[in-house]
């Protein structure tokens, strides 16, 4: 009994990590993100501000590597995309640039 109360507070702990980061952190805009390193909970204000500056930086077409995994940040990363004005459409990665495990993201001119 008591090994299953210290998982579950294992657990708890777990799901209540903070964001490492204290302030918002630059990423330069690329053709690319790789999504990896973030917590699922901020990926849709990273997606956000990455296609904001993708645009401002005139980038048409970018990719979003979230991985294949099981996919879960696959779906937080579309579910976005199919709802943010600056996107004209998405689909998945060609092969050799990681299939299912990235979408293709084509971007709306900014005028």
């Amino acid at each position: 009994m008591a090994r299953r109360n210290r998982e579950k507070e294992i657990d708890s702990s777990a799901s209540e990590m903070e964001s490492p980061f204290n302030a918002p952190v630059e990423i330069p805009p690329q053709d690319s993100l790789d999504l990896h390193p973030f917590l699922p909970k901020d990926i849709p204000s990273v997606v956000e501000e990455y296609l904001r500056q993708c645009q401002l930086e005139k980038l048409t077409e970018v990719r979003l590597i979230h991985g294949k995994g099981i996919g879960v940040q696959r779906e937080i990363v579309r579910s976005l995309l199919s709802k943010h004005p600056a996107v004209q459409s998405f689909h998945n990665a060609p092969v050799e640039a990681g299939s299912w495990g990235a979408t293709i993201v084509v971007l709306k001119r900014k005028s």
